[in-house]
C-alpha cells in the first residue's frame, strides 16, 4: 500500500497552531509520495461546556512558551479573550470545528493540512469563535463551498458521527497528545513520527530515513 500520513491535531490544540507551518510544509513536499489525513483529536469534549475563563489562567502563560518554540504568534483578538475572560462569551468545546473539518474533507480531501491550519488561524489569530456556526463562513468563499449544503451538513448527525469516529480512532492509535504525526505503511503497521512539536528539519528527516527503509523491504 501507499504510505499514508495520519496527522491528530485538535482545533483548540495552541502547539497544533505552532505546528501548522511545519506540516503544511511537509504535506506539500510529500504529496506525491503519501496521502495526508488530518484527524481531530477531540481534545475538549464537554457535556458541561466549559466557559474560556477556566482555561484562561494556563493559557496566559503557555501561549508565550508556544510562540517562543514555534515562531508563531497569537492574534490580539484572540488574546482579547484570554485576557478579558470574564467579558468574554467564548466556551471551549472541540466537536463543531472537528465536524467542519469532516464535512471539508469530503470536497477537497487533498486540502486537508491546509484548511486545518486556516481553522486554527481563524481562531488563534483572528479570534473567531470556532463554536459559533459563522465563524466558518469567510472558508466557505475561500474554497467555493455553499453555505446552505455546509450548514445543513455542520448540524446532522452524520458528520458529528465521523467527528466522533476520528476521536475514537485516535484514542486507538494510542494518541494522547497533540499534535502527533503518525505513518501507515501496511494494514496493521504505523510509525510514530512526531509527538508534540517537532520542527521541519527533524520530521523531514524521519520521514526520508522511514521511506528509505520502506524501499529496502
Amino acid at each position: 500500500m501507499k504510505p499514508v500520513l495520519f496527522y491528530c491535531y485538535d482545533a483548540y490544540c495552541g502547539w497544533c497552531y505552532g505546528f501548522s507551518p511545519v506540516i503544511k510544509k511537509i504535506a506539500a513536499e510529500y504529496q506525491s509520495q503519501f496521502e495526508t489525513e488530518v484527524l481531530s483529536g477531540g481534545m475538549i469534549i464537554n457535556e458541561n461546556k466549559q466557559p474560556i475563563g477556566v482555561m484562561a489562567p494556563y493559557i496566559q502563560k503557555a501561549y508565550t512558551v508556544v510562540e517562543e518554540h514555534t515562531g508563531i504568534k497569537f492574534g490580539k483578538d484572540f488574546l482579547w479573550h484570554i485576557f478579558n475572560p470574564d467579558l468574554s462569551d467564548w466556551f471551549l468545546d472541540s466537536e463543531k470545528a472537528a465536524i467542519a473539518m469532516c464535512i471539508f474533507k469530503e470536497y477537497y480531501p487533498h486540502r486537508q493540512v491546509e484548511f486545518a491550519s486556516d481553522l486554527q488561524y481563524a481562531l488563534n489569530d483572528e479570534g473567531r469563535d470556532l463554536c459559533d456556526d459563522e465563524a466558518y463562513r469567510h472558508l466557505l468563499e475561500k474554497y467555493s463551498i455553499q453555505p446552505e449544503a455546509f450548514y445543513t451538513k455542520l448540524k446532522s448527525e452524520e458528520y458529528k458521527d465521523k467527528a466522533y469516529y476520528e476521536f475514537q480512532l485516535c484514542k486507538q492509535l494510542q494518541v494522547t497528545g497533540f499534535p502527533c504525526v503518525l505513518m501507515q505503511t501496511a494494514e496493521t503497521k504505523f510509525h510514530l513520527l512526531a509527538r508534540g512539536f517537532t520542527d521541519y528539519e527533524t520530521l523531514k528527516a524521519r520521514i526520508d530515513n522511514l521511506l528509505k527503509e520502506i524501499r529496502t523491504i
